[in-house]
């Protein structure tokens, strides 16, 4: 059964295909998440989660750009703050939902950057259009990319790629991304809701019981948990982490970008 699209705020449409919840981020021109976004992306997935006529999500982006070019660096400039609250769900409503126990499909049609990226990441399966690119540029805008990307990214690439991404901000493309293993198709890019749909109707032909075990498990044997290391991240002893976000250099960036010019940076 279909329903009509339906907007949570004017930046997420949300749209129930059978089993289906597909969640379309439009907020152009980037698909930039602010902190009003991040919530009205994590009450699309707790939709998700408490509607038991829902299997899976399948989340993109509007447009064939960008996927999302992550946090949104403007409202960052206009006085959002670099550890704002985002919600429940963290930044996008997704990256700290762990204990979602249906599945999400990112879509991504087109660049994935920053949080946009970790949006992806802190999905189950992604789906990539041919001319996707992935980066976590944070490093650039003296900042780090703390809503996943530093902690996930090293799980689902080797070492020594995962540093070279974090540490230099270079773009990965969506053929080397699934070299790595890191996406489970590449597509055309006309192809790519058929194919994230598919996927998709694919879970929902398996036993609903079976998929939430499934994630469950995955969840809690992990060697370390993603949740214990937001944990640390959060409220640990990361003494270089805390002075970064209180840094000049973390509203020097986001102010940069705002002003179209190259940051200067001062180290502290």
């Amino acid at each position: 059964m279909k329903e009509k699209e339906n907007a949570m705020n004017d930046a997420v449409r949300v749209k129930a295909d059978g089993g289906i919840l597909v969640v379309t981020l439009d907020r152009p021109k980037a698909n930039a998440i602010d902190v009003a976004t991040s919530r009205a992306l994590y009450s699309a997935f707790d939709r998700l989660a408490r509607d038991e006529t829902l299997r899976v999500a399948v989340v993109t982006g509007a447009g064939e750009r960008f996927f999302s070019a992550g946090w949104d660096l403007k409202a960052a400039a206009g006085g959002e703050a670099i550890d704002a609250d985002h919600g429940p769900g963290g930044f996008a409503g997704l990256t700290e939902l762990f204990a979602l126990d249906k599945p999400v499909i990112a879509a991504v049609n087109g660049l994935a950057l920053g949080g946009g990226f970790e949006l992806a990441l802190a999905a189950d399966l992604i789906v990539a259009a041919d001319h996707a690119e992935f980066a976590l540029p944070e490093v650039t805008l003296g900042m780090v990319p703390d809503s996943g990307g530093v902690l996930r990214l090293p799980r689902r690439l080797p070492q020594a790629v995962a540093r070279e991404l974090l540490m230099t901000g270079r773009r990965m493309g969506a053929h080397e991304a699934e070299r790595w293993g890191l996406v489970n198709r590449v597509v055309e890019a006309a192809r790519l809701q058929e194919t994230a749909m598919s996927l998709a109707r694919d879970i929902c032909a398996g036993a609903p019981l079976a998929v939430s075990a499934i994630k469950e498990i995955l969840r809690t044997t992990a060697t370390s948990g993603i949740e214990e290391e937001y944990e640390r991240l959060r409220h640990g002893d990361l003494p270089a982490y805390r002075a970064m976000l209180t840094s000049h250099d973390a509203e020097e960036g986001p102010r940069a970008f705002a002003e179209k010019r190259p940051p200067q940076w001062i180290g502290r």
